[in-house]
């Protein structure tokens, strides 16, 4: 996180058994933790990738990475979808290419 990003403290319930994985992570533990909290928000489609970065202050693309080693894709495809989403493409491609 860049030093320009305001934070605030604020309270959550969490399980008793939580608190010592929680208290004392330093700066990189906190920002994974707090990509995590906006993840879902992401997955249902209510902020961007972009727009998670911009309040974690950092770049779109550190995130992108960040969520990558934690095993979670950028692009949430199946094999089979990309690979009609390609021959669609391959053939409005084609389609233009013909017009011209």
């Amino acid at each position: 996180m860049n030093n320009n990003t305001t934070m605030q403290t604020v309270s959550i319930k969490i399980p008793n058994k939580m608190i010592e994985y929680i208290i004392g992570q330093d700066e990189s533990e906190e920002l994974i933790r707090n990509a995590m909290i906006l993840f879902p928000y992401i997955q249902k489609q209510i902020i961007s990738h972009g727009k998670a970065a911009q309040i974690l202050g950092i770049h779109k693309m550190n995130l992108i990475a960040l969520y990558s080693k934690l095993g979670i894709p950028y692009l949430d495809q199946t094999k089979e979808e990309l690979e009609i989403d390609l021959s669609i493409f391959k053939k409005i491609r084609g389609s233009i290419i013909s017009c011209n």
